[in-house]
């Protein structure tokens, strides 16, 4: 049995880390980080590329309840409960990076993030709206409607109700593509140029409506269309 012990120190996980970076290290050895120990035959590494190939993708994998990953070799109560707490804990921290921004148009990259850890994995379509001030800072996010695989119901009163009863100045329109494609169809378009005409009749402003897909987001204002 191979251990990481036994690789070169370069090529360790933990040092390939500190020495490159998270961005460096594959799916495999960012999860056997996680994981610290292997099973009996294969080492950290060689196990963390087993759960990816039963799983599917990483993106599949996390995807996964408690419950379900307790079922996987190697991963028991504990690993499964520690890997919830840790994606927690990211969304948590994409929603404070973008609490504490002066400008929310201005940090698009943690805007995408943000929408992503909350929207990027969910398996029906959701509606979401994120509220902000008047001088564009995040009030909060709200998901609205959760619908099925295709679509999900929007009420429009209900929008401009949510809107106006935290004082928003502004919002930001999100809904998810459970597909990954995160390309615009007419009917989102349509709901678009409804929705603004609605909330502009209360002084509240659409400023964008982001589409959330898997591992990237679609903007509507970045495409000229508001």
């Amino acid at each position: 049995m191979s251990i990481i012990k036994e690789l070169p120190c370069r090529e360790r996980p933990r040092e390939k880390l500190m020495h490159h970076g998270a961005d460096a290290l594959s799916d495999a050895e960012l999860l056997a980080i996680f994981l610290r120990t292997g099973v009996a035959g294969k080492n950290a590494i060689d196990l963390a590329r087993d759960l990816l190939t039963k799983a599917g993708s990483l993106q599949a994998l996390l995807k996964c309840t408690p419950k379900e990953l307790c079922c996987y070799p190697g991963i028991g109560l504990a690993k499964s409960t520690q890997l919830h707490a840790c994606l927690a804990l990211g969304r948590r921290y994409w929603h404070h990076t973008l609490s504490d921004s002066k400008h929310v148009l201005n940090e698009r990259k943690y805007l995408h993030r943000y929408l992503l850890a909350r929207l990027g994995d969910c398996a029906h379509e959701t509606f979401a709206s994120l509220l902000l001030d008047m001088h564009y800072r995040m009030i909060r996010f709200d998901c609205l409607s959760i619908g099925t695989l295709q679509e999900a119901a929007v009420y429009p009163r209900e929008v401009v109700k949510h809107a106006l009863s935290h004082n928003a100045a502004a919002v930001i329109l999100v809904h998810n593509h459970p597909s990954g494609c995160v390309e615009a169809s007419q009917a989102d378009k349509n709901l678009t140029i409804h929705l603004k005409r609605l909330l502009s009749e209360v002084s509240v402003n659409v400023v964008d409506h982001i589409i959330v897909g898997h591992g990237s987001c679609l903007s509507f204002l970045e495409r000229g269309w508001m």
